[in-house]
Parts: C-alpha cells; structure tokens; sequence
C-alpha cells in the first residue's frame, strides 16, 4: 500500500481560513474584505464566510468603527498559551529569583486577559510578613500595577474602546476611578517605562511592574515586585526597586528575543 502524502490530506477551506489569519503581522491591525480578498485571492463572498466562521469562535473581530477586522481574543490566548508552555515562564523562572535574592521582595510574572491581571508564577520573600500569593486567581487590572503596564501600551483605539466599557471600582482610597485621571496615569507609565500601584487594589500594599516584550516586540505580560508598604518607601521604591524592575523586565524580554 503506497502512504499518502500529507499534502494530500490538506483541507482547503481551513488552509484558506490559515492564510487569512497569517495576513495579521507586523504593523497590519486591521484589514477589510476588500483586501483581503485581494491578498487571499478569493472572492469576497468567500473571504466574508471565512471572516463569520472565525468572528463566531473569536479568533477574529470587526472594529465597528471602520468595519475592518483584526485578531480576537481567542488568537490572543493561543499565543498566550504558546508562551506560557514554550518559553515566558521557563525563562521568567531564574528572573524571578535573581529579583528576591536582590531585594528580598516577592516577584511575580503576569499576564493580561479580558480587563484582568492573571499571575502566572511567583517567586516569594522569606520574609514573615509578606503578600499573599494569588497564582492563577483573576484580578482587576486597573488597579494592579501588572494591568497598567499592559493598558498603557495598547493602541488608542484598544484603550478607548475598553475604557469604554470599564467599571471603575473603588477597592482603597487611592483607586483611580476618574477615567480622565486614569488616562493621565497610563500616559505617566508609557513615558517612565514602568506602573506603580500605591495600595490601589489592597490597603497596605504596594506594587512596581514592567513591561515583557517577545522577539516580535509585542507586550506579553509584566514582571512585578509587590510588598508591604511598610518596607516599600517611596525612597527605596524609586533608588532599589524601579531600577531592578526595569532590568529585570529588560532581561526578560531579551531571552524571548526582543532585540536590545
């Protein structure tokens, strides 16, 4: 019995559905029917059934405004996915641990999804009093520092449309739930290259966070010190702990390829 070869297996209606998906790199966000029909070389008719097979699962999306469309959440978390087995937390791992060894502060790797903070993996001080560790657990990434990083660097577009949306809630004090302050406190973070949550989600705690970028330079989580206010002055956070944040950060990203 002659084996088939595998090409001969290949369905075309998912190889087509392949190739749409693949016309979303680089700096191309958005595209139309029109042109996509143009680059797949398939009748619009075609491309638009592509377009609802994939917008019904959420691996695409259609920014109303201009009706073009762009990559959704579910593309999103494959690559997640990807990065999480394959390469962010093997790498974050030995990070992670030269941060608590310098600073004796816990460190966490995090990841944004759906308006939320999701942490990843931790490494813990062996001090007594420190912040519980929340592995896994969902949290609002307004007013984490982990989340502010990732707000700060998404597209004017992104950001309007999820501000949009956004119910700001007052966990402390010093939440921000004016969207005009928060708009400036994003503008602060791109233009210093980190995020600072001052006791913003739990009283007496107190967070610093920078951005993790891969080899395609796009922000794929964050890497955080978080403490206990008491021994996060505002004097050892801006001389000790945003100079190890930022080369921890740094790092981070040059071993998941991000060109220095």
């Amino acid at each position: 019995m002659v084996k088939k070869d595998k090409s001969e297996y290949i369905i075309q209606a998912v190889s087509h559905a392949l190739d749409l998906l693949e016309q979303f790199h680089d700096d191309i966000d958005e595209l139309g029917v029109t042109e996509l029909s143009k680059r797949l070389k398939l009748h619009k008719n075609n491309v638009f059934r592509l377009l609802a097979t994939l917008e019904s699962r959420g691996y695409i999306e259609q920014n109303k405004a201009t009706e073009n469309y762009r990559l959704g959440l579910k593309a999103l978390e494959l690559g997640q996915t990807f990065i999480k087995q394959m390469g962010l937390l093997r790498q974050a791992k030995p990070i992670l641990e030269q941060i608590v060894e310098a600073c004796n502060e816990t460190a966490y790797v995090a990841i944004y999804k759906e308006k939320h903070t999701v942490y990843l993996d931790v490494v813990e001080t062996n001090l007594t009093v420190r912040v519980v560790s929340r592995i896994g657990t969902r949290l609002p990434a307004a007013c984490t520092a982990a989340g502010k990083v990732h707000m700060a660097f998404m597209s004017e577009e992104e950001l309007e449309e999820l501000l949009a949306g956004l119910k700001f809630i007052q966990h402390t004090p010093t939440t921000i739930t004016k969207v005009e302050a928060f708009k400036a406190e994003l503008a602060k973070i791109r233009e210093q290259g980190f995020a600072f949550d001052d006791e913003e989600l739990d009283v007496g705690v107190r967070c610093i966070a920078a951005p993790i970028r891969d080899y395609t330079r796009r922000l794929v989580g964050a890497i955080s010190i978080s403490g206990p206010s008491m021994r996060l002055s505002d004097e050892r956070v801006e001389t000790e702990l945003v100079p190890l944040v930022l080369k921890a950060g740094a790092d981070l990203s040059t071993r998941l390829g991000y060109p220095k």
